[in-house]
């Protein structure tokens, strides 16, 4: 299944393999959003777990940078677009893995936090949320999706010091369950996918909901703080 040129969404012995790959840095843009929740609701009619993966060496470099730079009601729609994608990812109601193969920034950082389980890959990859150091605050939406799967020490430093985390600690920051080799990266992804199919799947969406839901209605409320800003800083002044 080809949901766009930049999604694609293969579906092998239960799961549900869905891959960002538009040539370059994986940009989250209008497009890019669209083509994974087209995947998401397929695969979530099949009742598959999911296995979120990028192309090699990226999973994504957060937000499409035209889009922004051009502002109006489509830079607002893709920053709003961005964060209930994570949401998505977080209550969705079967397992998602998160298969990264590479670099991780921005936007693309909080997608990677949004999986139950992610699996990184050795080398000189970068885990980062780099708002600050571009000159903008961080959002409240995004500090919560931090502060589900982040150590204390590693938000802190995550968040007000832009700081750029690597493989070597992803996994005891927070940010990654597992580190492997490169040419290994599908197979454990696959094979994590696969081991979930003796999980109840009913318990497994309501137990998620449990652990999460104190979590999700944060991000809700961060997000509509966030929304407003967005709206004020491009549609308003594009008005």
């Amino acid at each position: 299944m080809v949901t766009n040129d930049s999604v694609t969404c293969v579906m092998t012995d239960g799961v549900a393999v869905i891959t960002m790959d538009d040539g370059k840095a994986n940009a989250l843009s209008i497009a890019m959003q669209s083509g994974l929740n087209k995947a998401l609701d397929q695969a979530e009619k099949d009742k598959a777990t999911v296995v979120l993966a990028g192309r090699p060496g990226i999973l994504s470099a957060g937000f499409d940078l035209k889009t922004l730079s051009a502002g109006g009601a489509d830079a607002a729609a893709m920053l709003d677009g961005g964060i209930e994608l994570a949401l998505r990812l977080l209550s969705f109601p079967s397992p998602v893995v998160v298969a990264c193969g590479g670099h991780a920034i921005a936007m693309g950082v909080f997608l990677l936090l949004s999986g139950d389980y992610r699996i990184g890959v050795k080398g000189n990859f970068r885990y980062t949320a780099n708002e600050v150091a571009i000159g903008m605050t961080m959002p409240y939406s995004t500090i919560e999706i931090m502060r589900n799967r982040l150590t204390p020490s590693a938000l802190n430093r995550a968040v007000m010091l832009a700081e750029v985390f690597t493989p070597d600690n992803a996994v005891e920051t927070g940010f990654l369950d597992l580190v492997v080799d490169e040419s290994d990266l599908m197979e454990s992804a696959m094979n994590f996918a696969q081991s979930t199919k003796g999980l109840n799947a009913s318990a497994h969406f309501a137990s998620k909901k449990r652990v999460r839901g104190q979590v999700l209605e944060a991000i809700r409320a961060g997000l509509k703080i966030d929304s407003a800003g967005w709206q004020k800083q491009f549609v308003s002044v594009a008005t």
